[in-house]
């Protein structure tokens, strides 16, 4: 082997070495998108700045977005949140416990669910990635994430931009109402310990939860365009699907409906004792009048097995029949 020969192995394996984080920089120059989700790409290099370089729309092919990029991936499908009165289905990510104060001051439970998607128009894209892409949110958890931090770090940014205005849309609308009108059974404990007579309304509560309902809806996309900035979220559609008591209102609800069908039933029975009181009198009338329709009445008494019947004689006599 020649002397030259180590010194062109060294220069070799120098230029591979070298070539590597160039070759990285190719290698990972490339993304591409899924069919619900879209991307915001930012330039990294060593040399760029940090400004928004493309956006690559959901389910693209391989895309060349730069040396050292930064992709912010985004929920492009449409997405729901879920509202509910029961604690036990609340989680971390898009299903949140919501009471709001009636008119007459009863926390109503909301169950209910937020349709929208993300805005994909292109610009839209950019502002909402220059103004909210840049900020960390925190959780319910306590930690701070970035919206693009997958459905962990979309939910903390829903929690603390979107939510609010959501609670206080269905604040404003809950309480123009009483409890009666959102919930019949409210008037079984409308008045407290002091209430004399429960006195039950027809209303049609479902008529009550439409106009919440459109309410809502057209509110929000224009409190949320105030509040944001921009419309940001588009094609909203809130579906309320009722409104509960909170437990312990329910509790006392369901003793007032028991104590209210017990009553009930006692007026019944005193009805029907007080109607078969004026039966027996004005049947009585009938037998002073005709004594002998008196007769036929008893006759139709006897008990089965009695073949003779001496009047006088309260038992009559008992004749076995062959």
């Amino acid at each position: 082997m020649s002397v030259r020969a180590p010194l062109v192995i060294t220069a070799a394996i120098t230029a591979v070495v070298l070539a590597i984080p160039t070759l990285i920089g190719l290698l990972g120059g490339y993304e591409s998108t899924g069919g619900g989700e879209v991307a915001v790409v930012r330039d990294g290099g060593p040399f760029d700045d940090s400004r928004i370089r493309q956006i690559i729309q959901p389910a693209s092919g391989l895309t060349w977005t730069g040396w050292w990029s930064e992709v912010h991936r985004y929920p492009a499908q449409q997405r729901f949140y879920t509202i509910t009165a029961d604690a036990k289905r609340s989680t971390l990510l898009g299903v949140d416990v919501v009471t709001v104060p009636s008119s007459d001051g009863v926390n109503m439970g909301i169950e209910g669910t937020l349709y929208f998607r993300l805005n994909l128009e292109p610009e839209t894209l950019k502002q909402f990635d220059d103004k909210f892409g840049t900020r960390r949110f925190r959780g319910q958890d306590d930690t701070m994430r970035y919206p693009y931090d997958g459905e962990e770090g979309w939910s903390s940014f829903f929690g603390q931009a979107i939510r609010p205005v959501i609670d206080n849309a269905l604040r404003s609308q809950i309480g123009a109402f009483r409890c009666p009108e959102l919930v019949s059974s409210c008037a079984f404990v409308e008045g407290g310990a002091a209430q004399e007579t429960i006195r039950l309304v027809a209303r049609d509560n479902n008529a009550s939860l439409v106009k919440i309902q459109n309410a809502v809806n057209a509110s929000l996309d224009r409190d949320l365009r105030q509040m944001l900035g921009a419309a940001y979220l588009v094609d909203l559609r809130f579906n309320l699907v009722r409104i509960t008591l909170p437990a312990q209102v329910q509790a006392a609800v369901d003793r007032a409906q028991a104590a209210f069908a017990g009553v009930a039933e006692s007026q019944a029975a005193i009805a029907q004792a007080r109607a078969q009181a004026e039966a027996n009198k004005e049947r009585q009338k009938g037998y002073d009048l005709c004594a002998t329709c008196a007769e036929i009445e008893k006759l139709k008494a006897l008990p089965q097995g009695i073949t003779v019947y001496a009047p006088g004689n309260p038992g009559g006599v008992a004749v076995p029949g062959k």
